[in-house]
């Protein structure tokens, strides 16, 4: 996928719904930025955005971790050293003063849509 630049706060096409794999993650390159989406064609929502960089592992791993459902949360567990994070707010359930950026996504017809503020 090809880097987009960002000015503002606006909804920018990142990639086809093709592009995504279900059940799993894929990043974008958004502004210089990595963001993970989460394709979960059997929930609602369906499509999830969250910063890709793991503070804890000091890597863009997130996109690669597994995602599972605790205590009726859908997370997704960073695959270097296994802390869980929720796709809904970002927020670390193993270490609480870690939290990711979430991003808000959505579906327009076959196009991934996703809003950044800069």
């Amino acid at each position: 996928m090809s880097e987009v630049a960002i000015t503002r706060a606006e909804w920018l096409h990142v990639c086809k719904r093709s592009d995504l794999v279900a059940d799993s993650g894929v990043c974008a390159l958004v502004g210089g930025r990595q963001i993970a989406l989460f394709f979960l064609p059997d929930q609602e929502p369906q499509l999830y955005a969250i910063d890709n960089w793991d503070p804890i592992a000091d890597a863009g791993v997130i996109g690669r971790g597994i995602v599972a459902e605790i205590d009726g949360e859908l997370t997704v567990a960073s695959p270097l050293y296994k802390q869980h994070y929720r796709l809904s707010d970002g927020q670390c359930l193993e270490k609480p003063e870690y939290k990711l950026e979430v991003f808000p996504v959505a579906f327009e017809g076959d196009d991934v849509l996703i809003q950044v503020d800069q």
